[in-house]
């Protein structure tokens, strides 16, 4: 990603001065990771099958890898799976814009289970939450 856009976002959108439960419930972050999950996803699929191909991944697949991660005790305990859902769509793309995960990286995890994208997410996930945990 290009340094000067980061960079930007980072200053305007104060992520530098987030928590963790801050981002799991930021609705922008939420938006944006939208986005770049179904990118990453529809990637991963094309380069495992073999062919272009373009997919959306359901909040229910990313509320069961968020859960299974660990990373659903973050979140209020009346949480509805959308929400949950847009919990690891942003904190996915927080990593993105931190540096934490690389496009590359996301796309790398998802391919290798792709036939299962509830631990393919899960997997993302958890080594997101590690590279938090060190810094």
């Amino acid at each position: 990603m290009n340094n000067n856009l980061t960079r930007r976002l980072k200053a305007k959108s104060g992520l530098n001065s987030l928590t963790l439960d801050d981002v799991l419930m930021n609705k922008k972050l939420a938006s944006l990771g939208d986005a770049f999950v179904n990118f990453v996803y529809s990637i991963a699929l094309s380069e495992k099958l073999g062919e272009p191909v373009g997919a959306k991944i359901k909040s229910q697949i990313l509320a069961d890898a968020l859960r299974k991660s660990g990373l659903r005790r973050r979140l209020p305990s009346r949480t509805d799976r959308h929400t949950q859902g847009d919990a690891a769509e942003a904190l996915i793309v927080y990593a993105w814009l931190q540096g934490i995960l690389t496009l590359s990286e996301a796309i790398q995890i998802i391919e290798e289970k792709a036939e299962e994208p509830v631990e393919a997410f899960t997997t993302l996930l958890t080594q997101i939450e590690k590279h938090l945990a060190a810094a």
